[in-house]
């Protein structure tokens, strides 16, 4: 067996739904970090044997393999090998497990794991042509919450007594946090700009382009607005503030074997030491963080204090504030840059994101580990264990 390691991770500024990457296509987003992430490290795009993506609506614009269809919109060598994933929110952090894996086996050299959502041009549940549920068997056992994640969001805050104000605390930290990372340039590290249409107020193109540096997503919160929020549903705890944004976004990540990247002299800096996809109960549909992190640590022998960073994706705020009950988690060493209720959640593409984010935060800081883990739809779990090299 071989090691996989990463060479690199980058992704695109998120934009906000019906924002300023709203007039980019998908392709164009997921071509962007692919070129990029090759041409930073000097290679020659026919030195990749493969790249495998994410993406979670996988309809009009973003069907048929994006993965591909981004490739080839690039104009490179047409013989790059490109496979698209769906493990719903985990989906970009998947194509990555699955890029170390056939490094790992031998069958490739070099690859790529990424993902894509363009939300703003593809609705979420789009692809979901004969309607939410039709998956389901007359037989079908399991009592999934009402209203999907937001129900399991609700059920999760209901379980561990999770109040309105308890996540708005949680709401307000993630954009503080956030706010202070951007001022810092803190993700300067992982983003590369992107050149983007203007559009009216009608979203037609202006003729006119703009480069995106930032994340759209990161406002000005207070704990008396966030109070004055509607509950996504009702009588619910959670509101759009302690919610994850529907987003515009991709990222990639550049994967090498060992012998590859001392050959074209490159030099490593990460690997996976342990990685996870688990199942969780359907009840509550969005425990599969905790699912994931018990099954890392049973796996790996380790505990959470030997763990610098954990990035638990903010897809609810009782998804974060559960996980964190749940071990005792350091907060201090929690989502400390916020998370996607303050820099977006292209679904697709988040899984990609973390990782990128959790390598570069484990360098600024001279750390060793970081586990970075998310809810996902179908009751599933995703975790990955990244050991700075």
């Amino acid at each position: 067996m071989r090691t996989p390691v990463i060479i690199d991770a980058l992704r695109t500024p998120f934009g906000k739904r019906n924002g300023e990457l709203a007039g980019l296509k998908a392709v164009e987003l997921l071509r962007h970090v692919q070129l990029e992430v090759i041409r930073r490290n000097g290679l020659e795009p026919e030195e990749v044997d493969q790249i495998v993506g994410g993406c979670v609506t996988q309809a009009g614009e973003q069907s048929l393999n994006i993965t591909r269809n981004a490739w080839l919109n690039t104009g490179a060598d047409f013989r790059v090998g490109c496979s698209t994933v769906d493990v719903s929110c985990g989906s970009a952090q998947q194509a990555n497990h699955m890029v170390a894996g056939l490094i790992a086996c031998g069958a490739v050299d070099v690859g790529i794991g990424c993902g894509v959502e363009s939300m703003s041009r593809v609705p979420l549940g789009a692809n979901l042509y004969q309607g939410p549920g039709h998956y389901k068997t007359a037989d079908y056992p399991w009592d999934d919450p009402p209203k999907a994640q937001f129900g399991g969001a609700e059920r999760i805050a209901a379980r561990e007594g999770f109040t309105r104000a308890d996540v708005d605390e949680f709401g307000q930290w993630s954009q503080e946090k956030a706010a202070k990372a951007r001022s810092a340039g803190i993700f300067d590290r992982e983003i590369v700009p992107i050149e983007a249409p203007v559009l009216d107020e009608d979203g037609k193109p202006t003729g006119a382009t703009r480069q995106v540096r930032h994340d759209q997503g990161i406002r000005e919160t207070t704990l008396e607005g966030l109070a004055a929020l509607r509950p996504n549903v009702p009588d619910a705890v959670h509101t759009a503030g302690t919610t994850s944004q529907l987003s515009d976004g991709a990222a990639a990540v550049l994967w090498m074997s060992e012998e590859k990247a001392a050959a074209l002299g490159l030099r490593p800096r990460a690997r996976i030491r342990h990685m996870v996809v688990t199942g969780a109960d359907p009840y509550y549909l969005l425990d599969g963080p905790v699912a994931a992190t018990r099954k890392m640590l049973e796996r790996s022998g380790m505990s959470l204090s030997g763990i610098a960073r954990y990035e638990v994706n903010e897809a609810f705020a009782a998804v974060v504030l559960n996980w964190a009950k749940a071990f005792r988690a350091d907060p201090g060493r929690l989502n400390v840059h916020g998370g996607a209720i303050a820099l977006g959640h292209p679904v697709g593409a988040t899984g990609a994101r973390l990782i990128a984010s959790a390598l570069h935060e484990l360098e600024r800081i001279d750390a060793e580990h970081a586990w970075i883990t998310m809810c996902c739809g179908g009751s599933l779990g995703t975790g990955t264990l990244l050991e700075r090299i």
